[in-house]
């Protein structure tokens, strides 16, 4: 998926989990809509030029996500969250 095409807001409950596990920096199981799988550190959600990112610290390195890109993420204090466009 190419940062070119049109950003697509997610569902504000999946958003708020999302917040949830920013400010308790829980290590999140996340599947993007691309297929990748990857184990990460949630730091941050951010919003540059009207689109918004969920930032991530794997292997101790920082990585920004678009939101729309997210299709699940899981902890066991959320459990698993299928993220839909709102």
């Amino acid at each position: 998926m190419s940062k070119i095409e049109e950003y697509q807001p997610i569902n504000c409950d999946d958003y708020d989990n999302l917040e949830l596990a920013c400010q308790h920096h829980l290590i999140l199981a996340l599947e993007l809509r691309n297929g990748e799988k990857l184990q990460a550190k949630a730091n941050d959600l951010i919003s540059r030029k009207h689109v918004e990112y969920l930032v991530i610290e794997q292997d101790g390195e920082p990585r920004e996500l678009r939101l729309d890109h997210i299709a699940s993420f899981s902890h066991p204090e959320i459990g698993t969250v299928n993220v839909s466009m709102s």
